[in-house]
């Protein structure tokens, strides 16, 4: 009986990939959060399914539930995905994005299309949907991600705060983020920051975890325990969730 509920569990894993699933209680029902790749992740709530910058294929979608909001932070192609989101069924999908991603959509249809500049927010089903700021330092014309372009993101669920970076340094409107439950940070040079940066950031705003995300740069992967140990000896109350966002 044992061999067989072995079997089944890796048979599961086997189909699905995702073996890192964490389980969120809200006020109102559990939110699932499912790493994929990167800084693509799933967001499981109420019979809702939310793609955050879907990257890497349509295969690494076939374990979920078609989409029913996708949220893209920006153009870059590890973000903003045409081969993946051609790969997926959108008909019933409502994308939130900036301006210079829908600009880009070419012949990608979806359901609904909401364009979000920073500060702006929607609601969609009861998930609130904050655009906020996301660039890089110094904010100028040798920036890889100008002010205004793209947008990090904070989705308020059953009462729960989830930011997500999208590519940044650490600026100062997301060291000012109030009240962030949930925070998926970047970090990989020369893209966004280093660790240093990213755990003084983190310090600033205090979420109640903090996710290291998008943490492949151009010299391999960041040291994220190196940003956990720098958050956790300096305040010990902030929860430093480390999981594998590179399976392959």
């Amino acid at each position: 009986m044992m061999r067989l509920l072995f079997l089944l569990f890796a048979l599961l894993v086997s189909k699905t990939g995702f073996t890192q699933q964490d389980i969120i209680p809200t006020a109102q029902g559990e939110v699932t959060m499912t790493p994929v790749l990167h800084a693509t992740l799933v967001l499981q709530w109420e019979g809702k399914t939310v793609y955050m910058d879907p990257y890497g294929g349509a295969d690494k979608f076939s374990g979920f539930p078609g989409a029913d909001l996708i949220c893209i932070t920006h153009l870059h192609g590890d973000h903003f995905n045409k081969e993946t989101l051609t790969g997926l069924d959108l008909t019933g999908t409502t994308l939130v994005a900036p301006q210079s991603v829908i600009d880009e959509l070419g012949d990608i249809k979806f359901g609904k299309v909401i364009t979000l500049a920073n500060g702006e927010s929607t609601d969609y089903s009861g998930i609130e949907v904050q655009a906020v700021p996301m660039y890089n330092l110094p904010d100028d014309e040798t920036s890889r991600h100008p002010k205004g372009w793209g947008n990090g993101y904070v989705l308020t669920i059953g009462g729960k705060r989830f930011y997500f970076s999208g590519d940044t340094e650490d600026i100062p409107e997301m060291r000012a983020l109030p009240d962030i439950d949930f925070a998926f940070v970047c970090m990989n040079l020369p893209y966004t920051m280093d660790v240093e940066h990213a755990a003084d950031a983190v310090l600033d705003f205090k979420p109640g975890v903090v996710y290291p995300y998008h943490y492949r740069g151009s010299d391999g992967l960041s040291d994220v325990d190196k940003f956990r140990s720098l958050v956790n000896s300096a305040d010990s109350k902030i929860e430093v969730r480390l999981r594998n966002w590179y399976p392959e």
